[in-house]
């Protein structure tokens, strides 16, 4: 198991093929999935014979960036995960930051802890350049972390998607981050300061 980075209460790592019926319990619940299917639960078997195989695919292509494994530091139980990849393939300029949580974890910060820990690893030891995520506009927690993150509104957007779920008719958002926004604001705040999860 390679282990991506490390926070005060997070360990990120790489997934295993015995991951599998932790993804599938993640994405079958309804309001995990409220923003991304409208809360129908991803087939276990889509999960186990696509999105699994997809995301160790990442692994060994270059740069290696992909999604990450999320377990609490303190007893090892599996909260979700966190997408950190670029937006092109091999390109690390541009990358695309994202998470899925379980709901027991939800509201206490982690989200914010492991999107910053990513967005400054990002931009202090992997070259990247510029961090985008996504969601959708009434999609007000995830938009939350994203601004504590740092990350800017870009535009509001809508997409042409095959099913409308509750909520798309007001569009998804982008934000976005670059390294000089991320340098600047720590040159004026500073690393630490100022930051809650």
């Amino acid at each position: 198991m390679t282990v991506f980075l490390t926070t005060g209460r997070l360990v990120l790592r790489e997934f295993t093929e015995a991951d599998a019926d932790l993804l599938v319990e993640l994405d079958g619940d309804a309001e995990v999935m409220r923003y991304l299917t409208g809360g129908r639960p991803t087939p276990p078997e889509v999960v186990r014979d696509r999105t699994l195989p997809a995301i160790l695919a990442l692994y060994r292509r270059p740069p290696g960036l992909g999604f990450w494994a999320a377990v609490d530091r303190a007893d090892g139980g599996f909260l979700g995960w966190f997408e950190f990849r670029p937006t092109r393939d091999g390109d690390v300029r541009e990358v695309e930051l994202g998470y899925r949580l379980r709901r027991p974890a939800w509201g206490a910060g982690r989200a914010t802890e492991g999107c910053r820990a990513l967005v400054d690893k990002g931009f202090t030891e992997l070259g990247v350049q510029r961090v985008t995520a996504n969601t959708m506009a009434v999609n007000s927690a995830s938009r939350r972390v994203m601004e504590k993150v740092g990350l800017r509104h870009v535009r509001t957007y809508h997409g042409d998607w095959p099913e409308a779920i509750p909520g798309s008719e007001h569009g998804e958002v982008e934000y976005a981050l670059t390294r000089d926004q991320w340098r600047a604001d720590r040159d004026r705040v500073g690393p630490a300061a100022g930051r809650t999860t």
